[in-house]
């Protein structure tokens, strides 16, 4: 199975980085600061990278997978037969490991 482009990009070590500000309560970073360590994290900042990447993978595979599982099953319902489907999905697969 080949790792999509967006994944191969997102591993990168080397991608560009900008700086945002965020307005939190202060109590959401104190309960940050205490559970960082204790998954494992050097501090909050980590903590916070990491659940807002767990959101955005969930958020990622809600919307762009479905969107395509959505597309074929339209495409079946008109009429369009599965091996052209089959065709389809296996060269956008090709095209994504590219």
């Amino acid at each position: 199975m080949s790792i999509p482009e967006t994944l191969k990009a997102r591993l990168s070590k080397d991608r560009p980085m900008t700086s945002i500000t965020l307005r939190i309560p202060v109590d959401v970073v104190d309960s940050m600061k205490f559970i960082a360590p204790k998954r494992g994290f050097a501090g909050y900042q980590t903590l916070l990278k990491a659940y807002l990447s767990d959101g955005l993978r969930h958020d990622e595979a809600k919307y762009t997978s479905n969107a395509q599982t959505r597309l074929l099953d339209a495409l079946k319902r008109h009429g369009v037969p599965q091996e052209v489907l089959d065709e389809a999905t296996r060269e956008i697969s090709e095209a994504a490991s590219k």
